[in-house]
């Protein structure tokens, strides 16, 4: 299955309040819960005034669903072609 990379802008969530990234996840979790299982969220990135988040998903339309009903923007979704590390130097 794909896997995403979605930026969101965000502006203030760099300074956000833990309780804010609590809530924010509270949504996204909902959200999956109502999408099922062809969705799942791998992890996020704090950056400035942006949020990265890395999602598996069978399509983009997915991923938009999702962001809507989470109530969070998908400004940006690239899907992830080759994922590099450093075991791929041996």
């Amino acid at each position: 299955m794909p896997k995403y990379l979605i930026e969101r802008e965000m502006p203030g969530i760099g300074q956000a309040p833990q309780e804010a990234y609590q809530q924010g996840a509270r949504a996204s979790r909902a959200a999956l819960k109502e999408l099922g299982p062809e969705i799942q969220w791998v992890q996020s990135y704090v950056i400035g005034d942006k949020l990265y988040c890395v999602y598996i998903a069978p399509d983009e339309d997915t991923i938009r669903e999702h962001a809507k009903k989470a109530g969070i923007p998908a400004n940006k979704i690239s899907e992830v072609k080759v994922i590099i590390d450093p075991s791929i130097a041996e």
